[in-house]
């Protein structure tokens, strides 16, 4: 597939055999050349530079003959110029007017706020009250919540923070408003908050930061302050049995497509990414905005090399340059470090046919859609701004998601070439595989097969839309695969940011 005509590589969408005759670009392969890997097709000396969607992905370390299979063996990741030309190619949304726009069986909050399921949360300030809240979620299984079928479940929300933390500046924010963010979440009915009592993270000083109060669906539960861990539990089961009965009382109603944030992620990427699952994502993104809706991209290290296409489309030079100022504060936080933003990709990204983190970050940004930059937020922000919207996170999934659930997400669209296996409470995960023999493989976790793209069969705005349709079928209930496999509680990992000592 080429994909651009001013490119000097096509990628294989299926395994190329040395000697096959790429008969449309007059040259054979030269070498085996794994699905998603890619060929270039005219001489390309030593030091130019390897164009894929007319972007630079690296340079070649060695002279390449029209034929050879291109890969980190042979492109060289170095810097790249950039011109960031901010808001140069911003332009405002058409958004529909309200009777037009989509709808989906959503459950309004008395706050405004519009959820997409309905959970009660037992979450811990630190550690050390993670097992209370492990049990109490535990004893609230399937056969105990009948009573209340409206409640989608009493989930722990367990992270390996509180204490020994930094008190100043990031670390203890960043804890405290992904913690806030989740209790705040129009997908919970009711939360649960146990402390130990002696951590850093102090209950009353977070409630007290976070305009959080008690009330009849907001309970806390300190483990030295009732007598310890058992009588915790018990503490913990009662204010739970309290919120019950309340949380049932909800019922699904037609809301707008406005009400819907996703945050959009990819993981296990391959060569195939970028070319259907992400775009097709990107696709889907434009419809929920035009709709009124909100998506948040994110991984801020799988961004680096083609920030500068986001920057030109940011609605303001203001929010272009905090796009940039976040980029600036990871180059500096990873410097000397071997991390990806500093070249190397995971050795699954690798097989896959990305070659280093330039080529994953320009698949990655095709999820980004074509509408306007409209904001940047820090990580587990209150996400506010709707249309596309950026969240600076790490680009490790279950951190990342977790950051933009916090914001606000009440759904995650989860691209993926290699098949990683995620999901997310309170909200749902949707996946989407890159390529049709994964997708074959892994049926029981993948939702959407977008490898219909590089198979011929689907057009990437027909696949948009076709992922359009499941965000509203899911935000209105239907149980993602992530969800039917009940994946999702061990990814709440907020971002350990700091020093621990």
């Amino acid at each position: 597939m080429l994909l651009s005509e001013g490119d000097n590589v096509v990628v294989a969408t299926g395994a190329i055999a040395q000697g096959t005759v790429l008969a449309e670009h007059g040259v054979s392969a030269n070498h085996d050349t794994p699905q998603g890997h890619k060929i270039a097709i005219r001489p390309i000396q030593s030091g130019a530079p390897i164009l894929k969607f007319e972007t630079v992905i690296g340079y070649a370390a060695q002279d390449i003959a029209a034929g050879d299979w291109l890969h980190s063996h042979n492109i060289k990741f170095d810097a790249v110029d950039k011109d960031y030309a901010f808001g140069r190619d911003y332009a405002p949304t058409d958004i529909l007017p309200p009777d037009r726009r989509a709808t989906f069986m959503g459950i309004r909050r008395d706050n405004g706020q519009v959820g997409t399921r309905n959970y009660i949360g037992l979450f811990v300030t630190v550690n050390c009250s993670a097992t209370v809240a492990r049990k109490i979620g535990n004893y609230f299984d399937e056969e105990r919540m009948e009573d209340w079928a409206n409640v989608d479940g009493v989930v722990p929300f367990i992270h390996d923070s509180g204490c020994g933390m930094e008190m100043t500046g990031e670390p203890m924010d960043l804890l405290r408003r992904t913690l806030a963010g989740y209790i705040r979440h129009p997908n919970m009915a009711g939360a649960v908050v146990l402390s130990l009592g002696c951590e850093r993270n102090n209950l009353a000083q977070f409630f007290e930061e976070q305009s959080l109060a008690e009330g009849k669906m907001l309970k806390t539960v300190t483990m030295q302050h009732v007598g310890g861990t058992a009588r915790a539990i018990t503490e913990g089961k009662a204010a739970v049995r309290d919120m019950l009965d309340a949380a049932n009382t909800v019922r699904r109603e037609p809301c707008s497509a406005e009400h819907i944030t996703i945050g959009m992620q990819c993981g296990g990427s391959d060569g195939l990414s970028g070319l259907s699952a992400n775009p097709a994502l990107g696709a889907a993104a434009d419809i929920l905005v035009r709709n009124g809706g909100t998506a948040i991209l994110s991984e801020t290290p799988e961004i680096f090399g083609v920030e500068h296409l986001l920057t030109r489309r940011a609605r303001s030079e203001a929010v272009g340059r905090k796009l940039v100022e976040r980029m600036d504060w990871w180059l500096e936080y990873t410097k000397g470090r071997d991390t990806q933003i500093n070249g190397v990709v995971s050795p699954g990204n690798q097989a896959g046919g990305l070659a280093n983190v330039l080529e994953k970050s320009l698949g990655g940004a095709k999820k980004s859609g074509s509408t306007g930059l409209m904001e940047v937020y820090r990580y587990a922000e209150p996400v506010t701004q709707k249309g596309l919207v950026f969240m600076d996170t790490p680009g490790f999934d279950p951190v990342s998601a977790t950051g933009q659930i916090a914001g606000g997400a009440n759904l995650i669209c989860f691209t993926t070439g290699r098949g990683s296996c995620f999901g997310s409470y309170p909200a749902p995960t949707i996946k989407l595989a890159s390529n049709t023999p994964m997708f074959t493989q892994m049926q029981d976790d993948m939702d959407i097969n977008c490898g219909t793209v590089i198979d011929g069969e689907q057009t990437i705005a027909g696949l948009g839309q076709e992922i359009f349709d499941h965000i509203l079928a899911v935000a209105s209930g239907q149980a993602s695969k992530s969800e039917a496999l009940g994946v999702g509680e061990e990814e709440f990992a907020p971002w350990p940011i700091g020093v621990t000592g």
